[in-house]
């Protein structure tokens, strides 16, 4: 087949995988479900034609919502119920109080829903130092590794140090001051700024976007403890119904009868060349004896730097490229991961599959350079760009994930499409950089034909369009008698 997949599995997960394809022949009619779950999520569209159950290794229904394990078993929800809300709103306002930044509310976000599955608040001084140095976290029950890339800290200053005092227990409040979570037991330790940009950048070079934005003007000390979110974070940007939650997720490919689920990550607009990549990984699913793979498109929502193309104007392109047949949106779910972008390379590309798992993914399509960057003070890139997928295959704590390396994809000139890169005609082939894209856009020059769907293509143009008008000079005003 034409995918090349390299899984990163053990012997008897093998014997699981082909036990699993062989039971997928014997199945039974389910019933035709004809209403999606979250219908006011326009990218999850239900499936119209019968699905089939396939049966498992003990005769029970095979689809569940746990096709993968999330990490430490169990899935982490560290919102209150209703019930509880009100006295634990009285009781956050008695506290010491912590103002967040954007950036700590996404951590908030993705940490209550448990996206970083089993940690349960801001990291303590013991799980800094595991996640910073080890990349992985022990669990202290059975002693087994999960992994945990990116270190997830608040981080305060010496004032707000000083506030909190001897108090074991403080509020966390939003941008409009209103209280949004309680972190408990605290632990408060020095934040080694230096050390922590070091190790998961791999350098201190000046122009980092993560970095400039939540590191360098954070405080010098770190705050650990246990979270309790007081209610659902919402952004209330019009997108929030995008943003599934892991349990949501599941429930979703539960509901879609899906036998194995795909994630791919991005953070730019899809063109024809990734189309290509997740039919293909798809159809390689297929033959491999799968009946119902299931895509999950999964853009980056959280910070991202200055020149990304915004959230708003990715959803609106991905919405496109589902309503020109692209992609088929009966085996596809669109929704944000609320993680912010560090751009750390192999360091954040384990966070972003470790995710991937806790969303019940169990299958995870990398490329070239994830999470990666042009160096910030030098012209190159900042990693190795196959170093990411070779650290997908070995990171600790990933064992059950399988990772699927993908060919480069190329606009093919003699075939005026996308195609994937045939070096023995190496000539025929253009590749379209996001810079290039971009350039494109703000001059307002169309791709060759065939690099992406035209509806898609025009919702750039919009967005890139409205730039220009917004960086044009403003005519002085004229003022009438």
């Amino acid at each position: 087949m034409s995918l090349s997949i390299k899984l990163h599995v053990t012997t008897s997960h093998l014997n699981y995988l082909n036990h699993h394809a062989k039971t997928n022949t014997n199945t039974s009619t389910s019933n035709i479900r004809t209403k999606p779950i979250y219908t006011s999520n326009p990218l999850i569209i239900t499936t119209s034609r019968s699905r089939k159950m396939s049966l498992g290794c003990y005769g029970a229904p095979f689809i569940k919502s746990s096709l993968i394990e999330p990490d430490g078993g169990a899935l982490v929800d560290l919102v209150v119920s209703e019930s509880q809300r009100g006295p634990k709103i009285l009781e956050a306002e008695a506290l010491p109080k912590v103002k967040l930044t954007k950036i700590d509310i996404e951590w908030v976000h993705v940490i209550s829903e448990g996206w970083a599955s089993p940690l349960r608040g801001f990291m303590r001084e013991d799980e800094y130092l595991q996640s910073l140095h080890f990349n992985a976290l022990r669990l202290k029950g059975n002693g087994s590794l999960v992994n945990m890339s990116l270190p997830i800290v608040l981080a305060i200053d010496d004032q707000t140090k000083e506030k909190i005092g001897n108090s074991s227990n403080v509020g966390l409040l939003g941008p409009s001051g209103d209280c949004i979570a309680i972190l408990r037991s605290i632990e408060i330790y020095k934040h080694n700024k230096e050390e922590r940009i070091a190790r998961t950048w791999g350098t201190i070079a000046a122009g980092l976007p993560y970095v400039e934005e939540a590191i360098t003007p954070a405080g010098n000390w770190l705050l650990g403890g246990d979270l309790e979110v007081l209610k659902p974070i919402k952004y209330n940007d019009g997108l929030d119904n995008y943003r599934l939650s892991p349990k949501q997720l599941r429930e979703e490919f539960d509901r879609r009868e899906a036998d194995a689920v795909f994630a791919f990550q991005l953070r730019n607009p899809v063109h024809n060349g990734h189309a290509l990549l997740m039919n293909d990984t798809r159809k390689g699913l297929l033959e491999m004896g799968y009946k119902n793979p299931i895509l999950l498109l999964h853009p980056l929502g959280g910070f991202t730097k200055a020149d990304d193309v915004p959230l708003s104007v990715r959803m609106e392109q991905h919405s496109k490229v589902l309503e020109d047949g692209v992609l088929d949106p009966e085996t596809t779910i669109v929704a944000i991961f609320p993680s912010p972008m560090h751009y750390a390379g192999p360091t954040e590309v384990q966070w972003h599959a470790k995710a991937r798992i806790n969303a019940g993914a169990n299958f995870y399509i990398v490329g070239r350079d994830p999470a990666g960057m042009g160096h910030p003070t030098e012209k190159r890139d900042l990693y190795d760009p196959d170093h990411g997928k070779k650290v997908l295959s070995m990171a600790p704590g990933l064992e059950k994930l399988n990772i699927l390396p993908f060919r480069v994809a190329a606009y093919d000139t003699s075939e005026n499409k996308m195609a994937f890169f045939d070096p023995s005609r190496a000539k025929d082939f253009l590749f379209i950089s996001g810079t290039k894209m971009r350039a494109y856009a703000k001059s307002g020059e169309n791709p060759p034909d065939g690099f992406m769907c035209p509806n898609g293509w025009k919702v750039l143009l919009k967005y890139y369009e409205s730039l220009q008008t917004e960086e044009s000079p403003q005519q002085p005003a004229v003022l009438s008698a």
